[in-house]
């Protein structure tokens, strides 16, 4: 969406901080022997004390109120019985609607002690988004948010999962544009001002596809490597942009 005034910011800046609380209070659940079920239930609640709806269990009927990814699962991971283990990474993704207003957020964190490889990943990939974010103001090409993402992924020796990228946002949970973690160098696309979207690199330790689990919903790395996303929502202005998560 584009936003028409002051009402759509406070509107977005409203759903954006139930967003937030709820993937901050997840994440200080997380530990070793904690289900990702256990966590689910923690978003959950967060979500209803404030009266907003799961986004993935409204829009695609998502099995889990949040998202939660373990180790070599990207996305989409199905909240379970499966219990968090010394030295796992694990992504929480929320996103949620409120008023009839959409946003969506995501962080990837160590459970418990973590090698220093994939304490490198969680840094790299948080750095990503840091630069991202950077390249973002009304009339920037969107190709320089790629190319951002690419220059830290080649920095931090990983690699960037190339099917995935990030969206428009606001009135429903996936709009256009979409938001490359790749360097388009031929997309003419400018950002306008006002326009509501998510960036959201996802790095690895080797892949640069996820593909879909057995279960129609999770994306996993073929070969098994680990992997990180952080995503926030986010307003396009002439400074810098308005982050809402």
């Amino acid at each position: 969406m584009s936003i028409d005034g002051e009402q759509d910011v406070v509107a977005l800046k409203r759903v954006g901080a139930v967003v937030a609380e709820a993937r901050d209070a997840m994440a200080a659940h997380v530990a070793p022997g904690v289900t990702t079920a256990e966590l689910d239930a923690v978003g959950r609640d967060v979500l209803r004390r404030h009266g907003a709806r799961s986004a993935p269990q409204l829009a695609y009927q998502f099995p889990g109120a949040t998202c939660i990814s373990v180790n070599d699962e990207i996305a989409h991971g199905i909240p379970s019985q499966r219990v968090l283990r010394e030295g796992d990474l694990v992504n929480i993704d929320v996103s949620a609607e409120l008023d009839g207003y959409w946003a969506d957020s995501g962080a990837s964190f160590p459970v418990g002690q973590v090698s220093p490889r994939a304490r490198a990943l969680l840094f790299g990939t948080k750095a990503a988004l840091d630069d991202a974010i950077a390249e973002v103001r009304a009339g920037a090409p969107l190709r320089n948010i790629g190319r951002a993402v690419e220059r830290r992924a080649r920095r931090s020796g990983f690699r960037v999962v190339r099917n995935l990228c990030g969206h428009g946002v606001g009135r429903h949970i996936h709009e256009e544009p979409q938001v490359s973690n790749t360097f388009e160098r031929h997309n003419p696309l400018l950002l306008p001002e006002g326009l509501v979207m998510t960036i959201e690199p996802f790095f690895t330790t080797s892949a640069t596809v996820a593909i879909e689990g057995d279960d129609g919903w999770t994306l996993r790395t073929p070969d098994g490597s680990i992997g990180a996303q952080f995503e926030h929502t986010l307003i396009v202005t002439r400074g810098q942009p308005i982050i809402v998560t």
